[in-house]
């Protein structure tokens, strides 16, 4: 490749091998070797749930699956049999009383959080920087390592390994209702997950909380909903939906940002409204839910009388645009538009003046619902989080803006930004830009993440560049800093390091 000199050819073949590149780096920057819908369990979360049942959380045993009284009544016998067990177990419950929620869901809530941000047993590394964890997960961060004590002490490991079976069944039994609720969804809307790259949907099944409790976050490009089986495996597949639809319809609003502008005199009228702050703050927020509400009532069916009651409660928690997609989801419905080309129209049709006369009328209740998909409140205005989620939604200028402004202020991670502008390189075509974003990443990023996969990158831009002796110094460095924390990229680093990396034959022009 290096002895090509015809400049037009070279451009070519340069443009073609980054256009690979950024089939890899797409969208949030992470490969895509699994299904961008899964159902799984977290020997992390496990451990972390085992931990707190036995500190004394007991929310609605009664009315979970036997496994969780089952492992609660080992973990026991472990604790009593296991000499100096209980000097392990005493600070760790005593870490537990003390950040006790006062409100009994919270109280689980808190710990999934935390849970979400940790890597595999035995080391529990945080994925992140502590002062990069959302609040709640960031005042439990002292919990880790008497967590990792715990692990240790108790075996815990051997616990989870006896009861895998167990948990392979509740999967099973659990896969065939999600899988055809998130075929129902995508055919109603008429747009296949499949399409989002570099963005996943995760559903992680855990015997150890409350049955009751649906969990669910957004973290970047990511969305996860942690549940537990009931005593009668019953599924609550309208809270999972309902952060489903988040998952499909948020990077539309992303997409379509300059649509909300002239919708913002909304939000003076709500601002009474008992509804999430974050909704009566950002345009976008409200308007995805209320379309998302609207979908809901459509899917269920709801009966008029039932569907008039919801409507009118939507309107007096302040989600007062359910009504109006309600009405357009009929017209929806009987064409042949799916929903992303729909979406633009839905948004744009919306009567401004009107629904603020409507809304103007309107006697707001004393209290709402609280939203079931976690809200990171400030932490959604965070500039690089942002810039993920532009990238995802296929928006890289945006993204530029947002990473060059995080890395601009100083307020946020440097390598992060630095990452994301290499990315967005990537997707522009700009090789050369992209290998000195990365490497300038690597002088100053913390999270094993960025770290780990900036090699992978830079030892396939090398690769490409038939620079093979530094390509595979990257890939060295990608498999040490990766270990068991980014397993993802360890393997990709590995599999770079048995063979160069190839891009696909590109077309050549006529």
């Amino acid at each position: 490749m290096s002895e090509i000199r015809s400049g037009c050819l070279r451009r070519c073949v340069r443009l073609a091998l980054a256009a690979s590149l950024a089939v890899v780096v797409a969208a949030a920057g992470w490969p895509q070797d699994r299904p961008q819908v899964s159902l799984e369990t977290s020997e992390t979360l496990f451990t972390l749930l085992t931990a707190i049942n036995t500190c004394g959380y007991d929310q609605e045993l009664g009315a979970s699956d036997p496994l969780r009284g089952q492992i609660r009544a080992e973990v026991a016998k472990a604790v009593e049999n296991t000499a100096g067990a209980q000097d392990v177990v005493g600070p760790m419950c005593a870490f537990y009383r003390q950040h006790m929620s006062p409100e009994p869901a919270r109280d689980l809530s808190q710990y999934v959080s935390l849970a979400l941000y940790l890597g595999e047993p035995p080391a529990f590394a945080l994925k992140v920087k502590e002062g990069e964890l959302p609040p709640d997960a960031r005042a439990l961060a002292d919990m880790v390592p008497l967590m990792q004590a715990f692990y240790q002490k108790v075996g815990l490991h051997a616990i989870w390994e006896r009861h895998r079976e167990r948990y392979a069944q509740l999967m099973e039994i659990y896969h065939v209702p999600l899988a055809k609720m998130t075929f129902d969804t995508e055919i109603y809307l008429k747009m296949p997950s499949a399409g989002y790259l570099g963005r996943q949907f995760t559903v992680y099944l855990d015997a150890m909380g409350a049955p009751g409790q649906t969990n669910a976050r957004n973290y970047a490009s990511d969305y996860y909903v942690v549940i537990s089986p009931t005593s009668g495996t019953a599924i609550k597949l309208q809270q999972i939906r309902h952060t489903y639809l988040h998952y499909l319809l948020d990077p539309l609003a992303l997409k379509n940002g300059s649509s909300f502008k002239r919708l913002e005199p909304l939000l003076e009228n709500v601002k009474e409204a008992p509804m999430d702050e974050a909704f009566k703050s950002n345009i976008s927020l409200l308007v995805t839910e209320c379309l998302i509400r609207a979908i809901e009532i459509r899917l269920n069916k709801t009966p008029d009388a039932e569907r008039n009651k919801t409507l009118d409660e939507d309107d007096k928690e302040g989600y007062v645009l359910t009504r109006n997609f309600y009405e357009v989801l009929g017209k929806f419905e009987r064409d042949p538009a799916g929903m992303r080309n729909a979406y633009p129209d839905m948004v744009g049709m919306i009567d401004v003046s009107k629904e603020m006369k409507r809304v103007s009328l309107i006697e707001f209740s004393g209290e709402a619902a609280p939203e079931l998909l976690h809200l990171a409140g400030s932490q959604d205005q965070h500039l690089l989080l942002n810039a993920e989620r532009r990238l995802a939604a296929g928006d890289p200028d945006t993204a530029q803006k947002l990473a060059q402004q995080a890395l601009d202020k100083q307020e946020e991670d440097a390598g992060r930004a630095l990452f994301i502008l290499a990315e967005v390189a990537t997707a522009k075509g700009d090789l050369e830009g992209a290998r000195a974003y990365f490497e300038r990443a690597l002088e100053t990023a913390h999270e094993p993440k960025v770290i780990a996969w900036s090699h992978v990158y830079l030892g396939r831009i090398f690769d490409l560049k038939e620079d093979r002796f530094a390509a595979l110094n990257h890939y060295r460095e990608a498999v040490d800093v990766a270990g068991d924390a980014v397993p993802e990229a360890r393997l990709a680093a590995q599999k770079g390091m048995d063979q160069p990396y190839e891009p696909p034959v590109a077309k050549q022009p006529e």
